[in-house]
């Protein structure tokens, strides 16, 4: 597998699941868009399929990695060479900054109607503010109880189910990534980790998921938007990769 295939791969690949992933997030939570409200079953399901097309996308050119924890479980397990893992890291991070923004785009009228609304933002928070703005969470996680220690022991073990997942089974035959039958169970995975272990944290399980939208909610000229709460955002990032080391050495010492 080349560099570019990596590249192409994962960029693309990363930037269709973060699309949908924030898709159904800014459906459910947008003023006049008709999935308003739906609930966190729509959320759930809505990333378990955008893992399903990412994946489908990805999986012959690049492996579908489309997750730093999952590339970090490879490299740890063997099926992927160390050398290639920046690359991979790299094009999900350009990957997910991008869907974040065809998100954005997408969505735009629904932006500006929401963040206009005085009932959404009420008086509009101060340019110093850096807790989470009221839109943040189409783009980025949040803890329900703010303990760093648990909710990054709530990452950590989320991912470990998530990439362990993945290598015990759906590997393709280089050892490098998602088959098809392994692209559809990692994606009923996602929603199972969703559904039972995602009230905490919200369920990052994937720190460039996180990491690029949170960059480029920064970024975006989003009238009102608040902060984008760096002072949380290590956590998605670091509960994950830990998750996705854990889950390498579990595999290589129970599974092989």
């Amino acid at each position: 597998m080349s560099t570019s295939d990596i590249f192409i791969g994962e960029t693309i690949g990363t930037a269709v699941l973060i699309l949908l992933g924030g898709g159904v997030c800014a459906a459910v939570t947008l003023k006049h868009s008709k999935a308003r409200g739906a609930g966190w079953l729509a959320i759930t399901f809505g990333w378990g399929f955008a893992v399903l097309t990412a994946a489908y996308l990805a999986g012959g050119v690049s492996g579908a990695h489309l997750n730093p924890a999952v590339t970090l479980g490879l490299a740890v397990e063997g099926g992927t060479e160390w050398a290639d893992v920046p690359v991979y890291l790299g094009s999900q991070l350009l990957g997910a900054m991008i869907g974040a923004v065809l998100v954005w785009i997408t969505y735009y009228g629904q932006f500006r109607a929401h963040l206009t609304d005085p009932e959404i933002v009420g008086t509009p928070p101060a340019s110093g503010d850096s807790g989470p703005g009221p839109v943040l969470g189409i783009f980025s996680t949040a803890p329900e109880i703010r303990n760093a220690v648990q909710n990054v022991t709530t990452e950590v073990i989320a991912t470990v189910v998530l990439v362990l997942a993945i290598l015990t089974q759906g590997l393709n035959d280089e050892g490098n990534g998602l088959g098809v039958l392994g692209a559809l169970i990692t994606a009923l995975v996602v929603v199972g980790i969703g559904l039972s272990l995602g009230g905490p944290t919200g369920y990052a399980i994937n720190p460039v998921r996180d990491l690029g939208p949170r960059i480029v909610h920064a970024l975006l000229p989003l009238p009102h938007k608040g902060g984008s709460d760096w002072s949380y955002a290590w956590v998605p990032v670091v509960g994950p990769l830990i998750g996705g080391v854990l889950a390498g050495g579990i595999y290589n010492i129970a599974f092989t």
